[in-house]
C-alpha cells in the first residue's frame, strides 16, 4: 500500500512527530510505503511530492513546525482544484491519504473522502478548538510559551508599575488565553467567548492599584470583542478558507486602559512565536499517539474517520464530528476558576 501524508494550515510544534509515527509503524511493520505532499493541499493540486521513510524522519521528533511545509491552500476554492488532486493521487498510486491539520485542512479531507478518497485525519491546532477531542498537539506547547512569557512580564510592570496586555493566539476560542492567564496569574483574562465591558475592566483594575498592587497583567485572546461593538483591528484580507486575520485588539485595548485608568499600559504580542521552536513532552508524545492511530486506521480500512483523544485513550471519530462547530471554553471553567482571581 501507498499511503500519501500532508500537513495544512498554520505550523505546529509536533507535526513531524506524527509523521514520524505513521513512517515508523506504516512501515517497519506493515511494509507501506509513504509519500509527502509539500505544503499542504497546494501540494496535491500540483503533484509536488517528497519520499517519506524512518529514514527521511529520523532526528525530527524534537523539531518544531513541519519538513513538508504548509499552506492554506483550499483546492474545492481553486480553479479545476478538486480535479487535479484526484489526477494527482491516481498519478501518485496513493491508496490511503493522512490529512493532519486542523478544521479547514481536515474539512477537505472530510469533503473527499465523500468523493471516495481514502483520508484519515489527525487533529491539529494551537488552538484546542477542534470538536471530538479533548486535546490536540500543540497546545500545551502554545499554553506553555505564553506561560513563560507572562512570568517575564510580571517583573517588568512590577519594576514600572505598569499596565502590560499580552496577546495570545484564539481566534474563536480562548483556550490559549485561558489556561496560559490562569498558569502564569493574570490580572485579567479577556476571551472571545465573552465579551468584556472595557469600563469594568478598567474599574477592576483601578481598584487593584488603589490597593497597592502597582502593576496587572491582562491576557487578551486575538478573538476577543468588547460586548458594544469591537476593538480587534483587522487587515481585512482573508485566506482562501474565509478567515480574516486578526491581531491588534491588545493594541488598542491597551490605548482604552491608558486613557481611562491614566496607568501607563505597554502591549506585548506574542503571535507565531508561540507556534515555533521545540514541542513540549506532553506534544510529543501525543502526536506519536496520533500518528499510531492514524495509521492503525490506514491499516484497519477505517476511511472517514479523525483520530482524537478521549477519556485519556486514542479512538476513531467520523471526520464530520471534528470539523463542525469548534469546542469553546466551558463557560463553568471561566466563570467559575479564572474569574476567581481576577483583579485581585
Amino acid at each position: 500500500m501507498r499511503v500519501g501524508m500532508l500537513t495544512g494550515g498554520g505550523d505546529c510544534p509536533g507535526l513531524n512527530a506524527v509523521m514520524r509515527a505513521v513512517a515508523r509503524k506504516g512501515e517497519r511493520e506493515f511494509g507501506y510505503e509513504l509519500v509527502g505532499f509539500i505544503d499542504g493541499w497546494r501540494g496535491v493540486i500540483d503533484n509536488q511530492t517528497r519520499p517519506l521513510s524512518v529514514e527521511a524522519l529520523r532526528g525530527t521528533l524534537p523539531r518544531g513546525g513541519t519538513i513538508l511545509g504548509t499552506s492554506r491552500t483550499n483546492p474545492f476554492n481553486v480553479e479545476g482544484g478538486v480535479d487535479k488532486v484526484m489526477a494527482t493521487l491516481e498519478e501518485q498510486k496513493v491508496d490511503a491519504l493522512v490529512a493532519i491539520g486542523g478544521d479547514d485542512t481536515l474539512g477537505v479531507a472530510n469533503k473527499l473522502f465523500d468523493l471516495g478518497v481514502h483520508t484519515i485525519g489527525v487533529p491539529k491546532t494551537i488552538d484546542n478548538d477542534l470538536s471530538a477531542t479533548e486535546l490536540t498537539f500543540g497546545f500545551d506547547t502554545a499554553v506553555q510559551i505564553a506561560t513563560d512569557a507572562i512570568d517575564r512580564l510580571h517583573t517588568t510592570a512590577e519594576s514600572h508599575h505598569r499596565v502590560l496586555v499580552c496577546e495570545v493566539m484564539g481566534r474563536h476560542a480562548g483556550h490559549i488565553a485561558l489556561w496560559s492567564g490562569i498558569a502564569g496569574g493574570a490580572t485579567m483574562i479577556l476571551i472571545p467567548e465573552e465579551p468584556f465591558d472595557i469600563e469594568a475592566v478598567c474599574d477592576a483594575l483601578v481598584r487593584r492599584h488603589e490597593k497597592g498592587n502597582y502593576a496587572s497583567i491582562v491576557v487578551v485572546a486575538e478573538g476577543a470583542v468588547p460586548k458594544e461593538g469591537t476593538m480587534s483591528l483587522v487587515s481585512g484580507e482573508t485566506d482562501q478558507f474565509g478567515h480574516v486575520r486578526l491581531g491588534g485588539i491588545a493594541n488598542t485595548l491597551a490605548t482604552e486602559i491608558e486613557s481611562r485608568t491614566s496607568y501607563e499600559t505597554r502591549v506585548t504580542i506574542l503571535g507565531h512565536i508561540q507556534r515555533g521552536g521545540t514541542p513540549t513532552a506532553f506534544d510529543r508524545v501525543l502526536a506519536t499517539r496520533f500518528g499510531i492511530g492514524a495509521i492503525d486506521a490506514v491499516h484497519d480500512g477505517d476511511f472517514g474517520k479523525m483520530v482524537a483523544l478521549q477519556a485519556g485513550e486514542i479512538v476513531r471519530v467520523p471526520l464530520s464530528a471534528g470539523v463542525g462547530a469548534p469546542k469553546l471554553v466551558d463557560p463553568a471553567f471561566y466563570h467559575g476558576v479564572a474569574e476567581v482571581f481576577f483583579a485581585g
